[in-house]
């Protein structure tokens, strides 16, 4: 069956409808980061750059690096852009744009989240990199999609109860990352924990400037929360939207991310442009260094 054109858009040239890519635009590995200035960022370390657009805070570079294809494309901020992003490059992959009917023959990307974050545990210090084993979706955007093959039931539930989660609220939903990926980007000093994915910087992360969280506790009990052995390293705004998609679409993710504040000690990274390179330059490192 054919999809509908409401269903999927497509843009006058053939490309969809956000990120106005047709499917020879997106290579087998997608590094992913938020800010649109940081895609050029990566793609300075391209031995070519073959392909560039820009659509409203879309950005994407097509390149080679060591003989592999690469894109790197900016998502913007928060879980709702991540739904845009993962479903249209799902579809560019995977959707016959001309019979607009699913490929028989699906693909599985590699997608790669490069991000900056907030530390959550004291031991965690600037500068420093976590890899996201674990994305906790608190933010409501995965409770649209039917997650029952991919979550962990027994985690959430001892989560709900020690914060004494909110029934008005959408269900934490944990996500594992892709094990291969994690292989391949994981270093000896790097990081690893639970990455829990909010649904805005302020309030939803427990900060307070003239406006108060809800929960004045909340940082407290994301930081003592502990069950078997997961801890909640960190927070950020798009990781467990990536994960949930991915699983569900079939395709490989893991996010790295710099960690540049650390809100257990009240400290900031002194040179965060320095941190968020040295991810980046490890990051390719390790996916086309073979």
């Amino acid at each position: 069956m054919s999809i509908k054109n409401s269903e999927l858009i497509l843009n006058s040239d053939g490309s969809i409808y956000h990120l106005n890519l047709r499917p020879e635009h997106v290579a087998p590995i997608v590094i992913t980061v938020g800010d649109p200035d940081r895609v050029e960022q990566v793609s300075k370390y391209f031995d070519r750059v073959e392909f560039k657009i820009q659509k409203r805070e879309f950005t994407t570079h097509t390149g080679t690096l060591n003989r592999q294809k690469i894109s790197v494309i900016s998502t913007g901020i928060g879980s709702d852009n991540i739904d845009i992003v993962l479903n249209e490059l799902d579809a560019l992959v995977n959707i016959d744009f001309q019979t607009r009917q699913i490929k028989s023959n699906l693909k599985s990307l590699k997608i790669v989240r490069l991000g900056t974050s907030g530390a959550l545990q004291t031991d965690i210090p600037t500068d420093s990199f976590v890899m996201s084993s674990y994305g906790l979706d608190i933010n409501g955007m995965l409770p649209n999609y039917d997650t029952q093959t991919i979550q962990n039931l027994q985690f959430e539930t001892a989560f709900c109860q020690h914060l004494n989660w909110d029934e008005n609220r959408a269900k934490p939903i944990l996500v594992q990352n892709s094990k291969m990926l994690e292989n391949q980007l994981m270093s000896g000093d790097m990081i690893s924990g639970i990455t829990a994915t909010c649904g805005g910087f302020y309030g939803p992360q427990g900060r307070s400037l003239r406006l108060a969280p809800k929960d004045p506790t909340f940082i407290n009990k994301m930081q003592s929360f502990r069950h078997q052995d997961f801890r909640i390293t960190n927070f950020e705004m798009e990781t467990s939207a990536i994960y949930g998609l991915s699983k569900l679409l079939g395709h490989e993710a893991c996010s790295l991310n710099a960690i540049l504040a650390n809100r257990a000690n009240g400290t900031f990274s002194e040179n965060p442009e320095k941190a968020v390179d040295r991810l980046i330059q490890y990051a390719l490192k390790q996916l086309t260094d073979q």
